[in-house]
């Protein structure tokens, strides 16, 4: 799509730093009917675009052990007909996934029998039962707002808490990590680096649901600037760096997120186990027991099991260059055997202590031509530049938000109120 970068550059500079856009909009003044079909809206029709004045409407909440019979029986609703729901809506929704504490909605006519069941399945999708002569389950997702935001702080902390002092949901810190985590150690953030960001907050009905895409950022990591820039156009879709280099690599950094080193790469360490120094030609980071660890590149696993030092560990083949082991995983993930193909990023087992370990960590170990190396000091090729074609596109784009990115990064103050709802943090000023 060449009209994305474009309309979001005109966008930013009309209105600067919100703006919002429409998901599945309709014709103004209209709702959509449970049966798919586009009726005027009036104040008796509620979100779910149902009329509300054809029935007795009652709210409730899904209790602990109660399931699709017992929610419908007290509304006269014939048992037959409950079976024959359950069972050929099944593929749609499957009502042995009902779960505690969502919210429901029964709407019953005049002599108390439910005619209608609305279940919220989540925060952006809900599950119509429709409960006349000929029953069906339908599945419906809720119109969803994006919010073009602009965030910056100093950290004082770490990343997670200096998002929260603003009331910004600490997801963003995740999608961070995503995007420079080619560049960035985020285990060794320092008290002092500073970030702007750009992003895409979700929300349904004024509730936050989720945290799009990092439009634009500039981290400032040990007095260096970070940059990325996400580019959409036909089959890319990338985060890039001020150059239009990719920021996606062969290799993460780290092969587990917002950890820290316990004990780097060294040729004369005191192991804490044997008591004795040795060399320790690996990186260890500390995480809590269960820490999901990834694969740091592409490859295929030329083992995976357990060892009497090194615990349960995998290892993997990149190329005829490169090659990684993981090691004192508590538990390999399913799958992983020799032959197996990974995909960098993906779950290869988890943070354990098993073998010659005192703590719960991962021994991450990396091979160049046979030696192992410290990775950290490894210089890795971006995965490539912006074709070509698209450079004057990107450049536009990119100049944009540079001019939002080079505003001064303050200290922001600590907030002395808890966590507001998503909807007040997008209309303040």
């Amino acid at each position: 799509m060449r009209d994305r970068p474009l309309l979001v550059i005109a966008a930013l500079i009309a209105v600067g730093t919100f703006l919002v856009i429409q998901a599945n909009s309709l014709p103004i003044g209209s709702e959509r009917s449970m049966d798919g079909l586009i009726k005027t809206a009036s104040l008796s029709v509620d979100e779910y675009g149902i009329d509300q004045s054809q029935y007795e409407v009652l709210d409730a909440v899904v209790a602990n052990n109660e399931t699709f019979s017992d929610l419908l029986t007290p509304y006269n609703v014939d048992y037959q007909r409950i079976v024959q729901l359950a069972s050929e809506g099944r593929n749609i929704f499957d009502v042995r996934q009902l779960r505690a504490r969502r919210p429901y909605r029964v709407y019953t006519d005049s002599a108390g029998v439910a005619r209608l069941m609305v279940y919220e399945k989540d925060l952006t999708s809900y599950v119509v039962f429709d409960l006349s002569e000929n029953p069906k389950i339908q599945l419906e997702n809720k119109e969803v707002t994006n919010v073009i935001r602009d965030v910056s702080g100093v950290i004082d902390n770490s990343l997670y808490a200096t998002l929260l002092d603003q009331n910004i949901h600490p997801a963003v810190a995740g999608r961070m990590s995503e995007v420079f985590a080619w560049q960035i150690d985020f285990y060794r953030i320092q008290k002092g680096d500073a970030f702007r960001i750009i992003f895409e907050e979700q929300l349904v009905g004024g509730e936050m649901v989720g945290v799009g895409e990092i439009l634009a950022a500039r981290f400032v990591h040990m007095n260096a600037d970070y940059y990325g820039f996400f580019f959409h156009e036909g089959d890319i879709q990338e985060h890039y760096d001020e150059s239009g280099k990719s920021l996606r690599k062969a290799f993460l950094m780290a092969p587990v997120d917002f950890s820290r080193i316990s004990s780097g790469f060294s040729s004369n360490r005191f192991h804490p186990v044997q008591k004795r120094y040795k060399a320790h030609l690996g990186t260890d980071y500390a995480a809590d027991r269960g820490t999901p660890i990834r694969a740091t590149g592409d490859g295929v696993v030329i083992a995976a099991t357990y060892g009497q030092y090194n615990g349960n560990y995998v290892k993997i083949k990149h190329n005829e260059t490169y090659t990684t082991q993981y090691l004192h995983m508590s538990k390999i993930a399913s799958g992983m055997r020799p032959g197996t193909r990974v995909r960098q990023g993906q779950t290869i087992g988890y943070v354990g202590a098993t073998g010659l370990a005192t703590g719960n960590h991962v021994c991450y170990r990396f091979w160049k031509n046979g030696q192992q190396v410290d990775h950290r000091r490894e210089k890795m090729a971006s995965s490539g530049p912006i074709p070509v074609q698209y450079m004057n596109d990107f450049e536009i784009l990119r100049d944009t938000y540079m001019v939002q990115l080079a505003t001064p990064i303050v200290p922001t103050p600590k907030s002395r109120f808890p966590m507001i709802d998503a909807h007040a943090a997008v209309a303040a000023p």
